[in-house]
């Protein structure tokens, strides 16, 4: 996929956005000493070009009961299965990143579960009805930082 063009003014944008979703277009404005319809134009047309892909609240998974975060390298019996097998990854709700991969799997999984237990039932109830030749699973103890991409500099 191409690279899409952004100049000095989005990647200051941009980097006054990415970390507070919230920031007023104003406050924007201001810092970047343009005005608050030319932000939102701005801000229009990098959604547009899929730079920017929607805004979000980050939940703490523990505070709402999520206790156990496991990564899981999947292997299937066959690379036919792909679009079968990621279709039915996005109905589990627990489910919250799928990634194609190349080396070691062919998908790689991000799973919240309530506990280890809820864990197993997962991979036992939901995972193996999928066919499955088998699957890795890796349990994150904690997640130390999570940060967005810096903006390239030209």
């Amino acid at each position: 996929m191409a690279q899409t063009d952004i100049d000095t003014l989005d990647k200051k944008i941009l980097g006054l956005i990415v970390n507070d979703a919230r920031k007023p277009f104003l406050e924007v404005a201001r810092e970047c000493n343009v005005s608050g319809a030319a932000i939102h134009q701005r801000i229009q047309k990098l959604t547009s070009a899929g730079v920017i892909k929607g805004s979000e609240f980050v939940l703490d998974s523990e505070k709402i009961g999520y206790e156990t975060c496991a990564y899981m390298g999947i292997y299937l019996k066959n690379p036919e299965q792909f679009p079968d097998v990621a279709a039915e990854l996005s109905k589990i709700p627990e489910v919250v990143e799928c990634h194609y991969t190349t080396g070691k799997y062919d998908l790689f999984v991000k799973i919240y579960a309530k506990n280890n237990q809820h864990l197993l039932s997962i991979i036992h109830d939901k995972l193996q009805a999928l066919g499955l030749a088998r699957t890795e699973t890796l349990i994150s103890f904690k997640e130390i930082f999570r940060r967005h991409l810096p903006i390239l500099e030209d």
